[in-house]
């Protein structure tokens, strides 16, 4: 079987198939049996995925378990600020690596709204979401490595700096603005240098079409 595209390999495309099942399954029976066929499912689904990323299939398991409810793509919103041939950058506790402010959108505002705030809690300054720069799916643009089981729609806003100074926030450990040729060490299963590109471009030429797939 070909691979589904230059990142992702069939393998991780059927494993991530069948979780799905398994987790809508999972949501939706009352029947004990089916349960019990569904979780003996979700134990093949880990074992493919332990054996394709060369981890212990209990840390696998463990993270095929996490996941609950129906499955539908989650959404990720990223801000880009510029400041001349700069970017305002946030380093994350969690990898010590670099991304655009951002994160999963929380309900009841919304995706422009959801940036600003991700921007204001992770990097300390006030901003304003000003243009749409394009919708991402992340089986295309993640590298493998840093991908699991979840399927992630990814929103790039261009945005405003309104007010403030950067400064890192609960979740990051530093904010600061980065020359475009002189990006430190990012986070790629949260941003790739060529995004970063995509979004300078926009800034660039206001007229650019979003990019959407």
């Amino acid at each position: 079987m070909t691979d589904v595209n230059d990142r992702e390999p069939a393998w991780f495309a059927i494993a991530r198939e069948i979780q799905a099942l398994v987790q809508n399954g999972l949501t939706y029976t009352e029947n004990p049996y089916d349960v019990e066929r569904y979780e003996a499912l979700q134990v093949v689904a880990s074992k493919i995925m332990a054996h394709g990323f060369s981890i212990e299939p209990v840390d696998a398991h463990d993270a095929v378990k996490e996941l609950r409810g129906y499955v539908t793509p989650q959404v990720d919103v990223r801000g880009a600020i510029f400041r001349g041939d700069t970017v305002l950058m946030v380093q994350e506790k969690s990898d010590q690596k670099w991304t655009l402010p951002g994160g999963f959108a929380d309900v009841n505002i919304t995706p422009a709204e959801n940036v600003v705030k991700e921007i204001e809690e992770e990097a300390g300054v006030t901003a304003r979401a000003t243009k749409l720069v394009g919708v991402y799916d992340s089986r295309q643009h993640t590298p493998l490595a840093t991908q699991r089981f979840r399927h992630i729609y990814k929103l790039f806003f261009l945005c405003d700096l309104v007010s403030g100074r950067p400064s890192p926030g609960m979740e990051t450990q530093g904010a600061d603005f980065f020359p475009l040729d002189n990006l430190p060490p990012l986070s790629l299963g949260r941003i790739t240098e060529a995004q970063i590109r995509e979004v300078h471009a926009h800034h660039l030429d206001a007229s650019r079409v979003p990019y959407f797939e």
